[in-house]
């Protein structure tokens, strides 16, 4: 699933592009999605000028000034930049076309989501997608003092708590197991015992492993490209323990395990994490 960094990196390709630009067509050729596409949302936005290319968590923000297109990846997919000639492909959903560049929605699964939310309905954060996630990993304010406070009375494991996107959000499930591998702490561990200096180390530790993974290219999907069609680095490539399940620590040499949390695989050494 396009994480964070695959949506930053996306989101920093559109916004050397979008904003300040007529968008002289918005077309829907597939709105069976994760929620339908509003079917008048061509007549909305068609011709109307791009403001900006912002993100909130994982949703993509294409900002008007009469409201916002909310999209969302879902699962595998990708918004690209291609030739203003290039033949539609199989998967292809949703189409941006300036004057000047065009961008194609591509999404097998169709897991993804392309919605609006109109300036006049209040503001964008209160959508209700978007009310209810927890702070931005580079926010000035997610600081370890932060993350100890909203840990604290959480009795499910800090894993968990850090793939629910309640308290911080865009550490997903690979930058997860790396995050608590830098800070040395058992993903098992309850959330709400956590001391202020482990959630020193763990504040670190999810930002440097977000920072790298942007370096990278932000790919945690092997066929992933970012908004100009380039493919993604692969970050996992150079992951410590993701993926990495009986192999050894390249700290102390102990095989690495594997579990499984909440249906979701993780990875950890149990020697430098333990509970």
């Amino acid at each position: 699933m396009p994480e964070l960094p695959e949506v930053e990196t996306t989101r920093r390709g559109l916004a050397t592009i979008m904003p300040g630009h007529v968008l002289k067509q918005f077309v829907i050729y597939e709105p069976r999605m994760r929620w339908p596409v509003p079917a008048d949302m061509s007549q909305k936005i068609s011709g109307c000028k791009v403001l900006a290319c912002e993100r909130r968590g994982k949703y993509l923000l294409i900002n008007f000034d009469h409201g916002t297109q909310i999209i969302h990846l879902g699962m595998s997919g990708s918004l690209r930049r291609v030739p203003l000639d290039e033949p539609l492909r199989k998967h292809d959903h949703a189409e941006w076309l300036f004057d000047h560049a065009r961008f194609l929605l591509h999404d097998p699964r169709r897991f993804g989501a392309i919605l609006w939310h109109d300036a006049a309905a209040g503001p964008l954060a209160e959508h209700p997608l978007l009310a209810k996630l927890g702070i931005e990993p580079f926010d000035p304010l997610f600081t370890p003092e932060y993350l100890h406070r909203h840990l604290q009375g959480k009795t499910q494991a800090i894993k968990q708590a850090l793939l629910a996107g309640q308290v911080v959000v865009g550490v997903g499930n690979i930058y997860a197991s790396e995050s608590l591998f830098r800070a040395r702490i058992n993903p098992r561990t309850a959330a709400g015992t956590l001391s202020l200096e482990r959630c020193r180390r763990l504040a670190a530790a999810i930002q440097q492993t977000l920072g790298d993974a942007l370096e990278s290219g932000g790919s945690t999907l092997r066929d992933y490209v970012n908004a100009t069609g380039q493919p993604g680095a692969y970050f996992t490539l150079h992951a410590s323990v993701y993926e990495k399940a009986g192999q050894p620590c390249n700290v102390c040499a102990t095989p690495i395990r594997r579990i499984v949390q909440g249906q979701r695989t993780t990875y950890y050494c149990p020697k430098c994490q333990r509970r």
